[in-house]
């Protein structure tokens, strides 16, 4: 009987093995936000390794928003923002080639209880916030339905706001970072489907009413209406003829 194969297994490189001991002790809480970390030579020392080394393992914290710098003061512990962390998120989903079917099952999961949640939790301030981006985005409608060449990237971008808002006011952080790499991924489909249904009118409306839940606190009539919303966004998808089971292209949605 022949001999079962193994591949090689790979070693990675010693920065590597530096990052990866730091991000432990940052993840259990060893090491806590707004420490600094300890000095170069004192790292290289304790690892045993070169401090040029230690400098490579320090800089990939620093990619990956664990360790920030003040100037020329020693790296400190940080906490990653949620947008370099939604940009990490939204490039995995593309590798894994997922559809938009499946990107719109999890925002069917996702942002009615967004919408829940920010009406038992909106403030005055959220309310204030919330109406602004609708101002904003009526005089766009209004401008466009009155014959207006549309700033599409704009009108996209105060969609997005509405719903970021949204997560903000809901108060829980996990919905919010399970929202924003989704979110991304839906931008640049919005800009395909906008131009060709001329839907800004209707996209506004939802909104409106999702305000108007958030302001009467009613939470199940919230939820609804962000339901119907993204119920909506997957039919106008089906409209321009575009497939819900093919795999969105990082080319076409612009994600480098």
């Amino acid at each position: 009987m022949q001999d079962h194969e193994f591949s090689r297994i790979e070693r990675a490189p010693a920065y590597r093995l530096v990052y990866n001991a730091i991000e432990r002790e940052i993840l259990t809480g060893r090491l806590r936000v707004g420490s600094p970390l300890p000095a170069e030579l004192q790292l290289a020392e304790q690892f045993g390794v070169n401090r040029s080394t230690v400098r490579e393992g320090i800089r990939l914290l620093e990619q990956s928003g664990l360790v920030e710098r003040d100037g020329g003061k020693r790296p400190r512990i940080s906490v990653p923002h949620y947008l370099d962390l939604a940009s990490s998120a939204s490039r995995a989903l593309i590798l894994h080639s997922v559809t938009f079917r499946e990107l719109w099952e999890a925002s069917m999961v996702v942002e009615p209880a967004i919408a829940e949640s920010a009406a038992q939790h909106v403030n005055e301030a959220g309310l204030a916030e919330l109406t602004i981006n609708l101002e904003a985005m009526e005089t766009m409608v209004v401008r466009l339905e009155g014959g207006g060449d549309p700033d599409l990237e704009a009108f996209v971008q105060l969609d997005r706001t509405f719903h970021e808002i949204l997560a903000k006011v809901a108060g829980n952080r996990v919905l919010a970072l399970a929202h924003e790499p989704v979110t991304s991924l839906f931008i640049p489909t919005g800009q395909i489907i906008l131009p060709r249904l001329k839907t800004y009118r209707r996209v506004f409306d939802a909104h409106h009413h999702i305000f108007d839940c958030l302001k009467a606190k009613d939470a199940a009539k919230a939820r609804s209406w962000m339901h119907k919303h993204m119920d909506d966004f997957r039919r106008a998808y089906e409209l321009t003829e575009l497939s819900l089971d093919a795999p969105l292209d990082a080319v076409s949605l612009g994600i480098s």
